[in-house]
């Protein structure tokens, strides 16, 4: 095995043993002792340039996501029997893991073309205290746009129910209850006749390789990438996939944001926002992105307000920063920071955005 392929292994198992999965620390350092590399899998592992670690392709992640829908397809028993509800001694987990890359050697080298598709859901209680507030300021039902998008399910975020109060009784069939810290956001309430908390008239994303929510082989893909001991986020995905009706486009974000921003009329507030996706846009995408919005929020008005919520890690620790930047004024609102998995929300943002 290269040193950057080790090396790669090894941080993504870090990466998932603060992100609280043991099961995935235990499969990439396995991998990263006993490599198969008399298979086609670690021929073509090795033909990848660049950064194949978190930051980059995040090939552990691909690799490891390939194994994972191996046994959500129920295509090996074996496999399926030292994953998770199950547990296995070291020696049968590594022995069965080199056998499911031999056997399975062809549908590995396949799966690893695409890059990784993740939806996490629990980012959208952020979105949902954002938007709060954003309603509260100017009582507009909104427009949404969100940049790498993947299969839209966070476009969803005001039919999922934000729980911060263990005596209110949820009523959508996902339900987020982050570990909150300094200021609650205030517990908001569906209206009777929509179902719904806010006010939504569109929705829309852009992916360079969206997911279509509806299809099984996409479904698989969005499933597989979540990490097998956490079954509470396999659950409530799965939950998010049954509520999703938005259009994701493919294209690149910006050239499909140019146009986007043409969309915009009086009487909505158009909310663009991202979660950790804007982090892996080339530095010149992100300045014209950066540009791009700016430009459209200095012709925002009261009647046609723009905001632009960021969830994206900074080089700070712990966790992403959440900041939002909003028109007319170009105001900026630092909201705190959250668990890149929405486990936590250190929330500091403002009573009331004035």
């Amino acid at each position: 095995m290269s040193a950057p392929l080790r090396a790669a292994f090894l941080d993504q198992a870090g990466h998932c043993d603060g992100l609280g999965s043991p099961f995935m620390v235990r499969l990439l350092r396995l991998l990263s002792q006993d490599w198969p590399e008399d298979t086609a899998l670690a021929e073509k592992s090795a033909s990848f340039t660049g950064d194949i670690g978190p930051s980059g392709h995040s090939l552990p992640l691909r690799i490891a996501s390939g194994l994972h829908a191996l046994v959500l397809q129920d295509r090996d028993a074996a496999l399926a029997a030292v994953y998770p509800p199950h547990s296995a001694p070291d020696a049968l987990f590594g022995e069965t893991i080199k056998q499911a890359l031999h056997t399975h050697d062809a549908f590995l080298c396949d799966w690893i073309d695409r890059p990784p598709q993740t939806n996490e859901v629990r980012r959208s209680a952020v979105l949902i205290a954002a938007a709060e507030l954003l309603h509260a300021r100017f009582g507009l039902p909104f427009q949404l746009s969100e940049l790498g998008a993947s299969a839209g399910l966070n476009l969803m975020f005001d039919r999922f129910d934000l729980v911060t109060d263990p005596q209110v009784a949820p009523q959508s069939p996902v339900v987020l209850t982050p570990k909150w810290t300094d200021a609650i956001p205030t517990q908001y309430s569906r209206d009777a006749d929509s179902g719904f908390s806010l006010p939504v008239t569109e929705r829309r994303g852009v992916d360079l390789t969206p997911l279509n929510a509806h299809d099984p082989a996409d479904a698989l893909r969005l499933l597989a990438y979540l990490w097998p001991d956490q079954t509470e986020r396999l659950t409530r995905t799965r939950a998010a996939i049954e509520l999703q009706d938005a259009p994701v486009d493919k294209g690149d974000a910006i050239d499909w944001l140019q146009d986007r921003l043409q969309t915009t009329t009086d009487g909505q507030l158009h909310l663009i926002y991202h979660t950790v996706a804007w982090q892996y846009f080339p530095a010149e995408t992100q300045a014209r992105g950066t540009a791009l919005i700016g430009a459209a929020g200095a012709k925002a008005t009261d009647a046609s307000p723009l905001a632009w919520l960021s969830y994206e890690a900074d080089n700070q620790t712990p966790g992403a920063a959440l900041t939002l930047r909003l028109w007319p004024g170009d105001l900026r609102f630092d909201l705190g920071r959250a668990d890149f998995h929405g486990r936590w929300i250190d929330w500091r943002g403002p009573a009331a955005l004035t």
